[in-house]
């Protein structure tokens, strides 16, 4: 396989099964990219807290850190490692009347959902940049929080189910026109449970970094790798949140999909399966 220069990843479901499970198979599969100077950037909807328990800088040596990048929170947050510590070199967070904005956004459309359709929806907050609207409050997922198997079955058969017939891109068009009832754009994504509500995605992370180690190194789109396990549509030409790592400025990059849920992908997007497992062995190739 190609050598490249840079590598953008989903954690959760890419690179661990979980953001609870051990994080040792991942950083030692990243280690020999590191010291040999490849930059490495995590792209994740998470948050600090949440890779590698908190503690990431710990596995590594400053060295290698400097190779290092942390894409965030749905665009919340792009981190650098300066003298091993993590350093928020970009950020995307609203002033607070507009986070606020984002929350009657999101109850507006729980309301209206209720309402019309008599879909019960839960809403998680407490999230720096936008609100995620829990559509299968139901269905557990523990420990593995991301895309299931069975759940874009569940989401379609639900959806139908309370005459929503237009399914997943009648909500997305509710949230945007309500955002615009309050000036705001917003950028909704889905990963069939959850319909998330904010002003940035992934697109700006990897636009950040990128234009980051572009301007550090050199490095430019076609020298990446984009791997994640959230590509496949959700409806038609609607896709996961690993998507929205495909953008204007990364388009000349090479995107591999390890997840084995059937369904389409977005042009570009090679589907090579194998989960956590396939990911990690592409990762030791290429630090051979």
């Amino acid at each position: 396989m190609k050598k490249y220069k840079a590598v953008f990843f989903d954690w959760d479901g890419t690179a661990v099964t979980s953001r609870t499970a051990p994080a040792e198979a991942a950083v030692s599969a990243m280690r020999p990219l590191l010291e040999k100077g490849v930059k490495l950037a995590v792209i994740s909807g998470t948050t600090l807290e949440n890779i590698a328990g908190g503690r990431i800088e710990e596995y590594f040596t400053k060295k290698q850190l400097e190779n290092l990048y942390l894409g965030l929170g749905r665009g919340a947050y792009n981190y650098e490692f300066r003298d091993g510590t993590p350093y928020i070199f970009e950020n995307k967070i609203p002033d607070q009347k507009t986070l606020l904005d984002i929350h009657r956004i999101c109850f507006e459309i729980h309301v209206r959902l209720k309402e019309q359709y008599g879909l019960d929806t839960d809403i998680v907050f407490c999230r720096p940049n936008y609100c995620k609207i829990d559509l299968m409050a139901d269905n557990l997922r523990g420990d593995h929080l991301f895309m299931q198997e069975d759940e874009l079955h569940l989401l379609r058969k639900k959806l139908k189910n309370h005459r929503i017939r237009r399914g997943l891109m009648e909500l997305l068009e509710l949230a945007v026109s309500i955002g615009k009832d309050y000036g705001i754009k917003v950028v909704p994504t889905c990963d069939a449970k959850y319909l998330e509500v904010g002003v940035s995605s992934k697109s700006d992370n990897v636009d950040a970094i990128l234009g980051r180690i572009s301007r550090e190194s050199g490095i430019q789109a076609r020298d990446c790798a984009f791997w994640g396990d959230e590509y496949v549509g959700i409806e038609e030409n609607i896709f996961g949140s690993d998507s929205f790592m495909r953008t204007g400025r990364t388009s000349a990059g090479d995107f591999f999909d390890v997840s084995e849920v059937s369904g389409q992908r977005p042009e570009g997007v090679k589907m090579v399966g194998g989960g956590v497992g396939r990911f990690l062995e592409f990762l030791k190739g290429q630090g051979c």
